[in-house]
């Protein structure tokens, strides 16, 4: 991970535009020079993006070609618009202004919102699973704490694609996507807490958006004003906007083209929140002077990692994998990957805390460490044995750095120490800046040595231990430093939700790495229903799952653990496989058979002004089709059982009526009507083709993830002429 403590971020400041550009690579000096007309950055993964832009912004500041006030530059996450302003700071173009697309809108909206709409702006919740709770209680319909977050997350998707709750249903059918629950009752919920807001005089983060480019449409004297002070825009992370942010950066722009843009298609995950790729892959047909610079030059990974990176994009399909980078490592060789299989999830966990445990005490810092997987839930088993091993573990995406409790208490002994240090006696015997640091913090906790075990105990000397090691970097970087001077440094970090690195093995789901990179990283669980995940059915989404682990491979700098289990628990069947993903890159396997996509070689396009690109065609759907007499299928019900209504049915009948009592339990234990639980036509579909495993059952139309989660097991076990308690009893 990109840690907070290195020396190397606190540098001297450039002093002139040209050594702004010393140490660039010639495809990055070719971004940080490109100042006017559209310019697209495809820049691969470890290629030094952040770098190239960061240093176009700097170098256009620094030579007076573009204004620090006039320059916006949006990114996707406060930690990473935190990382910007940081570097643009210590480059010399301090008061460009570094936002997410979430932040800038805000800002603009409340400032605007007496001119635009009058009164008092409605208060912004941050969260909204209480009040989706409420709408769900309006419309009657019981909701669990999983079915919860699944409605949002519908209702977020819906916003952010502009989709609004009458047209929900079509919305959803034409593009694939797998309601959690019934279309219509998604619809009916998303009406509901648009009702809910209102009469609470409240508004959610997509409002912000939609209410900015309301504005922005109806009010042209307020967007010529965001125009004539914002005239250069930078977009990171390109490949990830949402149909919502491109309108509002259209808007942004008007009719002006001073915009750079930086993405890879292949990182393209997040999908199922509404980012697309196609404003990254359409943009030479939309701007068709652009000039289009590639970045391919991984200054990240070894090339043992990148080799297996490139090896699991090519054989890759789809319009992202036509437009793939082809990386080539800039570092010397280093060790191979490792791939381990395991015969249960606890002794793949076991195993790599023992390979973690061992790292460790050869020498190499716990947080350059991370265990990566697939899903959250995957999570436990690892932090046990990671506690079992005494080896120090943080999650990412849990709670953040500076909202911590002991993080908190301790800035404010420092900011206490630093206005009155003179009154305090901890400090009497102490000069240099890191002494007086480790002072002030032995009062809240602090030791020496660290705790034993693991634990909340170990958790808050960790925070504790990471501030002191900042303020030793700190002051190695700036001798003459106060211990104001830091508390000023902490203050901006906060603001930017810049943590320091805690010294600890990072446990996250391949979503949340995104960005970051370690030294050594275990990807664990890379097993057929997990990656690719069983809910992911589509060409395009088995493909969004191969970039998931693509991303994975390339968080990798030096060491790289591959694993996987053959059953979920000790004694199970062994009857899962590696990722189909692994074939022919792993030792011992055979690659799938398929089109290998053309790499894409580094270098700079330069459009030709007044030419027009044809947008490439979309592949078409594949219809679905009666499996007994070929017809098409068109009714919802039909399609679920992949059979006409009048088609002979094979169902078994005794297991269907076995399904229905089971189903029946499960809805009076918890209180919901029985289709809640699985519909008849789902149970239909199951009692025809009796699956055998989890594979077979999440192929069934009406199964998702989370019902696979709750009901495969018993489901599974009925199939296998087992009861539920049968099941139960062997788990």
């Amino acid at each position: 991970m990109t840690a907070a403590t290195h020396s190397t971020l606190f540098p001297q400041v450039p002093d002139s535009a040209d050594a702004v550009l010393e140490g660039l690579d010639p495809e990055q000096r070719e971004v940080a020079t490109a100042l006017h007309g559209p310019v697209c950055v495809l820049a691969g993964a470890g290629t030094g993006k952040t770098r190239a832009i960061t240093h176009r912004i700097a170098y256009g500041v620094r030579a007076g070609i573009l204004h620090p006030s006039s320059v916006l530059a949006v990114t996707f996450t406060n930690r990473a618009a935190g990382e910007m302003r940081g570097r643009l700071r210590q480059l010399g173009a301090a008061g460009v202004q570094a936002r997410t697309f979430h932040s800038a809108a805000l800002r603009q909206l409340q400032y605007f919102w007496p001119k635009a709409i009058g009164g008092a702006m409605p208060r912004l919740v941050d969260r909204k699973i209480q009040l989706v709770a409420d709408a769900a209680a309006a419309c009657r319909i019981r909701l669990d704490r999983g079915e919860l977050r699944d409605v949002t997350a519908e209702i977020e998707w819906s916003k952010v694609t502009q989709t609004v709750p009458a047209d929900y249903a079509p919305a959803a059918a034409k593009t694939g996507r797998e309601s959690p629950r019934d279309p219509a009752e998604i619809a009916q919920l998303y009406a509901a807490y648009e009702d809910v807001k209102r009469e609470r005089s409240v508004i959610d983060f997509e409002d912000v958006l939609l209410l900015t480019v309301a504005v922005l449409q109806d009010r042209h004297d307020i967007a010529e004003q965001i125009r004539a002070q914002y005239q250069h825009f930078v977009v990171d992370e390109y490949q990830d906007v949402s149909p919502l942010q491109q309108r509002l950066l259209e808007l942004w722009l008007g009719e002006r083209d001073s915009l750079c843009v930086v993405g890879d298609a292949s990182q393209t995950i997040y999908s199922f929140t509404g980012a697309t790729p196609d404003h990254l892959l359409d943009f030479r047909t939309r701007h068709p002077g652009a000039t289009v610079v590639k970045l391919v030059r991984d200054y990240r990974s070894t090339p043992q990692v990148v080799h297996l990176a490139n090896g699991l994009l090519a054989q890759a399909r789809g319009r992202a994998a036509d437009h793939r980078l082809e990386l080539v490592s800039q570092r010397a060789a280093g060790p191979e990957p490792v791939y381990a299989e395991y015969t249960d999830e606890p002794a793949e966990a076991e195993g790599a805390a023992r390979r973690i445990r061992e790292l460790v005490d050869s020498g190499v810092p716990a947080s350059e460490i991370a265990v990566l997987f697939r899903t959250n839930a995957q999570s436990e088993t690892f932090e046990q044995a990671l506690a079992d091993a005494a080896v120090p573990y943080q999650l990412r995406g849990a709670e953040r750095f500076f909202d911590r409790p002991e993080v908190r208490k301790a800035g404010i002994a420092l900011r206490g120490a630093a206005r009155f240090g003179g009154n305090d006696s901890l400090l009497d015997d102490v000069v240099d800046l890191p002494s007086q640091v480790r002072a002030v913090l032995s009062g809240e906790g602090w030791t020496t040595r660290p705790p034993a075990g693991s634990g909340a105990v170990r958790e808050r000397w960790e925070s504790l231990a990471a501030l002191v090691n900042l303020a030793q970097d700190f002051a190695a970087a700036r001798p003459a430093a106060t211990l104001a001077d830091l508390v000023a440094e902490l203050d901006e970090r906060a603001n930017a939700q810049h943590a320091p690195t805690v010294q600890g093995v990072t446990l996250a789901s391949l979503h949340s790495a995104k960005g970051l990179e370690w030294d050594v990283v275990f990807l664990v669980g890379v097993a057929e229903g997990m990656m690719p995940i069983t809910y992911a059915k589509t060409d395009e989404q088995i493909e969004e799952e191969r970039r998931l682990l693509y991303v994975g491979v390339t968080r990798a700098r030096e060491h790289l653990h591959v694993s996987w289990a053959l059953s979920r628990s000790p004694g199970g069947r062994p009857n899962r496989r590696p990722s189909r993903f692994l074939d022919g890159l792993r030792p011992g396997s055979t690659a799938t058979a398929g089109r290998t996509a053309a790499g894409g070689a580094g270098g700079i396009e330069r459009g030709i002004p007044g030419t027009r690109g044809s947008a490439p065609k979309r592949a078409q759907r594949v219809p679905a089709r009666c499996r007994v007499c070929g017809r098409t299928l068109t009714d919802p019900g039909e399609m679920k059982l992949m059979r006409c209504d009048d088609c002979p049915s094979d169902m078994n009948e005794g297991l269907y009526e076995r399904l229905r009592e089971w189903r029946a339990d499960q809805a009076r234990s918890s209180g919901q009507p029985a289709f809640c639980v699985f519909t008849d036509r789902t149970l239909m579909a199951i009692a025809e083709s009796a699956p055998d495993d989890e594979r077979e059952l999440a192929r069934i139309p009406g199964v998702g993830m989370r019902k696979l989660t709750r009901y495969g097991t018993d489901v599974l076990a009925i199939c296998a002429g087992q009861s539920s308690a049968e099941s139960t009893d062997q788990d």
